[in-house]
């Protein structure tokens, strides 16, 4: 897992507040399964990071 990539993640996250795992995969060229493992790391690390499945769902930082 590369610290820069999830500090970048975050970063995005932080600008424009939601994204979609794909939209970040395509972003850091890795999968999008890998982007839901960062965020469960960023998440475990007690940064509010949020995941929803489905249609409308995404990857969500809360800003607390």
């Amino acid at each position: 897992m590369s610290e820069n990539r999830l500090s970048k993640i975050l970063y995005n996250l932080l600008d424009k507040g939601h994204a979609t795992a794909p939209e970040l995969a395509a972003k850091f060229e890795v999968s999008p399964r890998t982007i839901y493992r960062d965020a469960e790391a960023l998440s475990s690390a007690g940064i509010p990071i949020y995941t929803e499945t489905g249609r409308n769902g995404g990857i969500w930082q809360s800003a607390g």
